[in-house]
């Protein structure tokens, strides 16, 4: 069951929220009892959102923000703090990724350069402009979502590049901002059922015979791991990578099934375990 007070009066600011996961990070942090600013360059899905929240009884606002234009995220946080009398929890959502040339050396430098402004130096520009508020909170915590793309190779060079600059600027970031009472993780997510997969069925089925867990994820899946790092229930967690995935990093699933499998396609037998002769029957 979800403690509903854990946000009670905390000032939130979630960047991508439209949709998506962000949307789902913003649901969440509002059901918990969270003073919500949703931003969005899609002020209009962002807006739908809010309303959405409010027309529950909900604390939300909703405000045009690029990640991209420094002005834009400083005007983001201001509108927050003014809006909730303090900034407690930030939540970088807002990412960008351009699908791949098919050769690496065809890749435009503006694809490369817009993936990286958004997915990674936006999250600097956020962090950046919040930082000194979070630090006056008291109660200051930043949430990135990351990538499995940052950990392992899933395509999406510049895309990926940037959400593993993510795991390296949550390390050095939060060794900062201790000192002033500021924790600072991340979230990296597999595969997740968004807007970006829409009308794309039988590859999310194909997709998910790779995950351990049977299935890929939904935003509230992530949404309640980003909840969990913004809380006081994560006090003493900070600089760290907490991987949302079905297991899929962590079990190579396409491996144990050719081992599985007889090249005539008849299912093999499971091998029995090795035992060390020598080794006691306790384990």
């Amino acid at each position: 069951m979800t403690d509903h007070s854990r946000f009670t009066g905390h000032g939130v600011l979630v960047t991508g929220a439209a949709r998506g996961i962000g949307a789902a990070v913003a649901r969440r942090l509002a059901e918990e009892g969270g003073l919500v600013l949703l931003t969005d360059r899609d002020l209009p899905e962002a807006g739908r959102a809010a309303v959405s929240l409010r027309q529950q009884g909900l604390v939300a606002e909703a405000l045009a923000c690029d990640v991209a234009d420094r002005l834009s995220v400083q005007a983001a946080v201001a509108h927050a703090v003014a809006a909730f009398g303090s900034l407690d929890v930030l939540v970088n959502c807002a990412a960008h990724c351009t699908p791949d040339a098919p050769l690496f050396e065809d890749d435009p430098d503006e694809a490369w350069a817009r993936d990286l402004d958004i997915t990674l130096t936006g999250v600097q520009r956020c962090c950046r402009a919040a930082l000194p508020h979070l630090a006056a909170s008291g109660r200051g915590a930043i949430v990135s979502i990351g990538s499995v793309n940052g950990l392992q190779d899933f395509g999406n060079h510049a895309y990926s590049a940037a959400k593993a600059g993510l795991s390296s600027l949550t390390r050095t970031l939060a060794g900062h901002a201790a000192a002033r009472g500021v924790r600072v993780n991340l979230v990296a997510p597999g595969t997740v059922r968004t807007s970006a997969w829409e009308g794309r069925a039988d590859e999310l089925d194909a997709i998910r015979t790779l995950y351990p867990l049977g299935r890929i994820g939904e935003p509230e899946d992530i949404a309640a791991a980003v909840a969990f790092l913004a809380s006081r229930d994560a006090a003493w967690i900070t600089g760290t990578t907490l991987v949302v995935d079905g297991g899929l990093t962590a079990v190579n699933t396409g491996f144990h099934a050719a081992l599985r499998q007889r090249p005539d396609g008849v299912r093999a037998a499971a091998r029995p375990a090795h035992r060390d002769p020598e080794a006691g029957t306790g384990r």
